[in-house]
C-alpha cells in the first residue's frame, strides 16, 4: 500500500518537471528591441513629415485601427484611416508635429506590443496622448496590425 503513495508523487513530480521544461521551450519576450524601437520611431517621423506613402507603409494590409474617445471605441479600416490622417494634413492652417516621448517594448522574433506616450503639437497648441501597438514582423520588416491611440 505504500506504493500507491509514492508513485503519486513521484507522478505529479515529474508533471511539474514537464511543465517547467516545456516553459522554457516558449521564445524569449524582451522587455526593448532596437529594431522595434526604430521602427515606431520611423511611424512618428513620416507622419511628422506629411509622407503619408511611408506612414501607410507601416500598417499591415488588414490593420484596424481604434480611437477611443470618452471610454468610446470608434473603429476604422485602414483606407478610411489613412485618408483622415492625409485629410488632417491637408485641411491644417499650421504644420503639424508628433514626436514619442517614451515607448515601452514587449516584442519577441514574431511580434511585438507596445505602448508609445507622444506629443502632438499643431502651432501653439500641445496635445499629450497614448498608442497601443501590436506588430508582426514580416519580410519586409514590423507592420503594424493593430493600432488603439487616445488623447489625454
Amino acid at each position: 500500500m505504500r506504493l500507491k503513495p509514492v508513485a503519486f508523487v513521484v507522478r505529479h513530480a515529474c508533471l511539474v518537471l514537464l511543465a517547467f521544461l516545456l516553459m522554457g521551450c516558449q521564445p524569449e519576450a524582451k522587455t526593448d528591441s532596437a529594431d522595434v524601437r526604430e521602427f515606431l520611431t520611423h511611424y512618428f517621423s513620416t507622419w511628422s513629415a506629411k509622407d503619408m506613402d511611408g506612414y501607410g507603409g507601416c500598417f499591415h494590409e488588414q490593420a484596424r485601427i481604434v480611437f477611443v474617445h470618452q471610454g468610446i471605441p470608434q473603429s476604422q479600416g485602414l483606407t478610411d484611416f489613412l485618408h483622415g490622417q492625409k485629410l488632417s494634413h491637408a485641411t491644417t492652417a499650421v504644420p503639424m508635429t508628433e514626436v514619442p516621448m517614451e515607448m515601452k517594448i514587449l516584442s519577441d522574433e514574431r511580434t511585438a506590443q507596445a505602448s508609445v506616450r507622444w506629443k502632438l503639437t499643431k502651432g501653439a497648441d500641445i496635445t499629450l496622448g497614448t498608442d497601443c501597438f501590436t506588430l508582426i514582423k514580416t519580410s519586409t520588416g514590423w507592420k503594424i496590425m493593430s493600432l488603439v491611440f487616445y488623447n489625454d
